[in-house]
């Protein structure tokens, strides 16, 4: 990579500040960032930044108050901006030849459609159906009955159980588990005994989950993640769960069987869901938030158990000065007891 600072305005349609002959051979983030490299400032409150960065360029928003004697690029949007660059000059992604590599193994009743790719080791069982355009990574297995859309890319190591159904356009990257048995046992004599788990999982279009999150099937019925949804790695979903559209589940949250989430829900990292419960559209999970009521739509939540959010913060702050009103309920207590001691004297 190597580009002006002008080149890089023509690229984005930026107003430039500083040298325009100013020379870039590389991106990175604002606080890793040398000397050479093009940054960004995606929101104000790493403004500060640009005075102690070592970026030759840094892109900004037209709109923020900047003093710098880098070169500066004014955008309406900085990140859609850097993105841009980044797309420029990073190398093109991988593409998959269409065909059937020779070591995976399909089953006759299998169908494939135009333009599949079938990647090494991979196992396709009785009855799938596979739509066009489709990648299959290496080593991934297909279960039988399972339906899968067209233009998905499933990456190395993914496990679909019988009866999986897949939409268009989806991702699934490498150790994702769908239709996995629900976790779910009643004691007899004792003794946990297994409930069968007899459903299946439907996945919409346009649904991207990440490395080693599992989806249980249905107990009976189906497990349901809704287009457009995105969750990251490590996220378990449990059986019978219907998850709305668009929705964001942040890596290491654990959704609990039967929950219902309404559209543009957001579940932040470590965030838990007991069972059986629906949370509104567009709530906010934050944090590690315990949930075990319902949410009502719009609602932000936060804290185990999760509460609205304000109400934790104020909850927390009061916390934060119980140390001082313990020591002066001590002090209190010891000046009634001088006091008592006066009075008992006379």
């Amino acid at each position: 990579m190597q580009l002006t600072a002008r080149e890089i305005a023509d690229i984005v349609g930026g107003t430039l500040s500083g040298n325009p002959a100013e020379v870039v051979t590389g991106v990175a983030g604002i606080r890793e960032a040398q000397e050479g490299d093009l940054t960004f400032v995606g929101s104000p409150k790493y403004l500060s930044a640009v005075q102690t960065t070592r970026a030759s360029v840094i892109i900004v928003a037209r709109s923020a108050a900047v003093d710098s004697t880098r070169t500066l690029l004014l955008v309406d949007d900085p990140t859609a901006a850097f993105s841009k660059v980044v797309e420029r000059v990073i190398p093109p992604p991988i593409r998959f030849k269409p065909g059937i590599h020779e070591t995976s193994q399909i089953a006759l009743t299998a169908e494939l459609g135009k333009h599949v790719s079938i990647q090494p080791f991979v196992v396709i069982e009785d009855g799938v159906i596979i739509s066009d355009n489709t990648v299959i990574g290496a080593g991934s297995y297909i279960g039988h009955g399972s339906r899968i859309g067209a233009d998905c890319l499933i990456y190395p190591r993914v496990t679909l159980r019988e009866r999986t159904i897949v939409g268009n356009r989806v991702t699934l990257h490498s150790g994702v588990v769908l239709g996995a048995d629900g976790f779910g046992y009643e004691v007899v004599d004792g003794k946990h005994r297994k409930i069968p788990q007899v459903g299946f999982v439907e996945i919409g279009d346009d649904v991207e989950v990440g490395a080693n999150s599992t989806v249980d099937r249905g107990r009976f019925g189906k497990t349901r993640i809704s287009n457009g949804t995105k969750i990251d790695n490590l996220v378990q979903v449990g059986h019978n769960c219907v998850i709305g559209e668009h929705n964001i589940i942040c890596a290491l949250t654990g959704i609990a069987g039967s929950v219902i989430t309404g559209h543009h829900v957001t579940m932040a990292g470590q965030v838990g869901v007991a069972g059986h419960l629906t949370i509104g559209d567009k709530a906010i999970i934050m944090a590690q938030a315990g949930v075990t009521k319902d949410v009502p739509a719009g609602a932000i939540m936060l804290g185990a158990p999760a509460v609205p959010h304000t109400q934790f913060k104020r909850t927390n702050a009061a916390m934060n000065r119980l140390p001082g009103l313990a020591t002066k309920l001590r002090e209190l207590e010891q000046q009634i007891a001088d006091l008592r001691a006066k009075l008992d004297s006379h």
